[in-house]
């Protein structure tokens, strides 16, 4: 049970290449008698189940004292890799707007910069509630705009972009409060 969070981290890396594999050549992929509406579903639950193993290694590593600082390293490492191979994939297909995904990107980045810091000094800002919706957001976002099924993707899209900006300015203040 000691290194299940880190072996989902790691697999959460290895979905998240399969899943831009799979949605740049799901074409090639797929068996000829396969409709090419195949690749969506596909790439969606490929990116669900990556996303499950974000909530299942957090889960187990707090719940069953299976911390490290591989999973602390390496876990948002693993949630941006998942989170930028979809975009990617998202915007080749059309179906992602560019200015939102750049945003979210962005700000990810940024506070990635900002956890650094932080680290470097020896202080921490953990995570908040905003934050976790921030992600819901995100992943249902994302898994609508995979599946290319459900109407309303797009609103999700800048539903996530806004908790995305507001998530990013609240770490952005507390890590501001936390360096007086």
């Amino acid at each position: 049970m000691k290194n299940l969070p880190n072996i989902l981290t790691i697999s959460r890396i290895f979905l998240s290449i399969f899943l831009l594999i799979f949605i740049l050549y799901g074409d090639a992929l797929l068996p000829t008698w396969a409709d090419k509406s195949w690749i969506n579903y596909f790439s969606c639950l490929i990116f669900c189940l990556a996303s499950l193993t974000d909530f299942f290694d957090g889960y187990i590593a707090r719940n069953y004292n299976s911390k490290s600082t591989f999973g602390e390293v390496f876990d948002p490492l693993a949630d941006k890799m998942l989170i930028l191979s979809a975009f990617v994939g998202l915007l080749v297909a059309h179906r992602a707007n560019a200015w939102a995904v750049y945003i979210i990107l962005s700000r990810e980045f940024f506070i990635t910069g900002l956890r650094v810091i932080v680290a470097s000094s020896g202080k921490k800002v953990a995570a908040n509630m905003l934050g976790k919706y921030k992600t819901g957001f995100q992943i249902l976002a994302i898994a609508f705009l995979l599946a290319d099924f459900f109407p309303g993707g797009e609103i999700l899209l800048w539903i996530a972009t806004f908790a995305t900006l507001y998530s990013g300015g609240d770490y952005a203040i507390r890590y501001y409060k936390s360096m007086k």
